[in-house]
């Protein structure tokens, strides 16, 4: 018994200040800021050969496991009271269900914010496309993307893991990164 008290004590150390950092992300989603999720959980890498979009089937997708972080991510807005002005996604079906899942009915699928791992050329006009809604964004509420790691890393240089969020507000016409957030 004493040695299991000591390993749930040691594990619950060890996330502590991984939460506790997350306190200023919250505060600031409480006044309005904006979350960049990495889609949940979805198995593999890139897309099957023969992906078409809106035709979940040729897709990598969420598993189960995807699926709970996603309503976690959810129920964490809701438990904090934050209120959520807008819900964009990328169109591929893995960040729409992501969206759906949390913030069930407020999904707005959103071009900006589709893949470009297989198409790096896509890059740069995806990027400029995603910053200027991000630098447009002005409330009410939290403006939440569920997207993909190589969109937001190029937004911000993070490489967040599934299920992340990267927080921030727009200062100066600069991002400033507030913090992130797990699944």
């Amino acid at each position: 018994m004493f040695a299991f008290l000591l390993i749930f004590v040691g594990a619950m150390a060890g996330s502590l200040p991984a939460r506790a950092a997350e306190g200023p992300a919250w505060d600031s989603l409480l006044r309005g800021a904006i979350v960049l999720f990495r889609h949940s959980n979805a198995p593999g890498t890139g897309d099957p050969p023969g992906f078409r979009l809106g035709d979940c089937t040729t897709q990598r997708n969420l598993d189960q496991a995807g699926r709970d972080q996603a309503r976690r991510i959810g129920e964490a807005f809701r438990s904090r009271g934050i209120a959520v002005g807008q819900v964009l996604a990328s169109r591929w079906c893995r960040a729409q269900e992501t969206a759906s899942l949390a913030f069930p009915g407020r999904v707005v699928g959103e071009p900006a914010f589709d893949s470009f791992f297989d198409a790096r050329e896509r890059r740069e006009a995806a990027t400029a496309a995603a910053r200027r809604i991000l630098e447009g964004w002005q409330g009410p509420g939290a403006l939440v993307v569920a997207t993909h790691q190589v969109n937001i890393t190029a937004l911000t240089g993070i490489v967040p893991r599934s299920g992340e969020g990267v927080v921030l507000r727009i200062e100066n016409g600069e991002f400033r990164i507030i913090g992130r957030i797990q699944p």
